[in-house]
């Protein structure tokens, strides 16, 4: 599991990239796609083209860090593939690294404040 810090933007690029692409390849495609630098310290995904292998791009202030992962029998849950990407919640990011649906993930209502006089 991977916790991303508070504040934390989720990008997911739509249209599938190459999985051959490193630290460097991918850090060159946050710009074009997201308008977004890519060492502002938030979370890139990238999808491969079967739907089964994910990486994530994250500068963490020292570094930059891949994370990639590839499911032996499933495949991820994507968005259409359109232009450009989706913004993610830190929960949304948690689920799709778990394989899980994150487009079924509805956020709970904000609580109501009880005010007494």
């Amino acid at each position: 599991m991977i916790s991303v810090a508070p504040g934390t933007k989720v990008y997911l690029a739509s249209k599938p990239v190459s999985m051959r692409l490193g630290f460097d390849g991918l850090a060159a495609l946050v710009r074009p796609l997201f308008a977004v630098e890519p060492y502002a310290g938030h979370v890139f995904l990238f999808r491969s083209r079967s739907g089964n292998y994910l990486k994530a791009l994250h500068w963490d202030g020292t570094g930059l860090c891949l994370f990639a992962k590839r499911l032996e029998r499933h495949r991820f849950v994507w968005p259409p593939l359109v232009d450009g990407g989706v913004v993610l919640t830190p929960a949304q990011f948690a689920l799709l690294v778990e394989a899980m649906d994150w487009r079924r993930t509805v956020a709970p209502p904000a609580p109501r404040l009880l005010v007494q006089m």
